[in-house]
């Protein structure tokens, strides 16, 4: 298939890579001229601007953005994708954004005559580059069944989670606990540690008992556990603090729109808002656990 992928960060630049390896023809682009060469060096093609790529012959489109203005801003924009793109170019928007936005950007390309679904992932980085991501979408059955042999060229767990903007619902509430449960294990860990036991027999045990959850078994906050977590390399790479505390804004932002209460998602906000403001944006979210322990490196 000819597929368009706009923005090639360091999830949307590993996906579009997946999709080179998996035999789709790719014109790309991205502000990062840097992000843009390494896919064309991969065999893409570079578009020059972003109606330029939706005026290329492509079937579909894949979006992977920063966030919400980002999104509205190429898809509703004078010279952004729906005022340049033909009616049957398929389209799916990747991208963390609240439900409510995601609802407008679909109604706005269903207006057009545009078919959309939202499909944001699951998985981290390492999902990316490997082809295992969790892509929870949002749209009409019929627009995910054309999109399922795409996705399953950069993901493994595929879920129709019901109209537009539910793929955006599952991502919030899936990182809202996530966001929640990572602070338990770090102050479980910190707590077990600094009561003398060794971290690596305390997380066996959670692992084999009730406590047991992925920032345990999979994701411990706590150095030297796990080999491959962030936190056996310096709380480098993975899931940045910036990017679980913009999920947390998300999902305490459309529970306020939905009138339900978030009690622990809102304090994991305040927590993760706390310990970017001293300077931890950049470092995986699990490095939460030096807010219990600055002393561990």
């Amino acid at each position: 298939m000819k597929i368009g992928f706009l923005g090639l960060g360091n999830m949307g630049g590993p996906m579009a890579h997946n999709l080179l390896k998996a035999g789709h023809e790719l014109t790309v682009f991205d502000l990062s001229e840097a992000a843009v060469a390494n896919l064309v060096e991969a065999g893409a093609s570079a578009a020059p601007s972003i109606a330029a790529l939706a005026g290329n012959d492509v079937e579909m489109i894949i979006t992977m953005l920063p966030a919400a203005q980002h999104v509205k801003g190429v898809y509703l924009g004078e010279d952004g994708l729906l005022a340049k793109v033909a009616p049957e170019v398929r389209l799916i928007d990747s991208s963390t954004i609240d439900p409510m936005s995601a609802r407008e950007v679909a109604a706005a390309a269903a207006a057009k005559g545009s078919r959309m679904i939202d499909a944001p992932v699951s998985g981290g980085t390492g999902g990316a580059t490997a082809g295992t991501l969790t892509f929870m979408v949002g749209g009409e059955q019929a627009d995910f069944d054309v999109a399922l042999p795409i996705l399953q060229a950069m993901g493994k767990n595929i879920v129709h989670c019901g109209p537009s903007g539910n793929g955006q619902v599952a991502k919030v509430a899936n990182n809202m606990l996530l966001g929640i449960s990572m602070i338990g294990a770090a102050e479980a860990m910190n707590l077990g540690v600094s009561l003398g036991m060794d971290p690596k027999v305390l997380a066996g045990i959670i692992n084999t008992s009730s406590g047991r959850c992925w920032s345990t078994d999979t994701y411990n906050p706590y150095p030297g556990v796990l080999d491959n977590a962030p936190a056996s390399r310096g709380y480098t790479g993975g899931f940045g603090t910036d990017l679980m505390l913009k999920d947390l804004g998300l999902a305490t932002e459309a529970a306020k729109q939905a009138r339900q209460p978030v009690v622990l998602g809102a304090l994991a906000q305040q927590l993760y808002q706390t310990f970017s403001g001293q300077g931890n944006g950049g470092l995986d979210f699990s490095a939460i656990i030096k807010m219990y322990n600055g002393a561990i490196e």
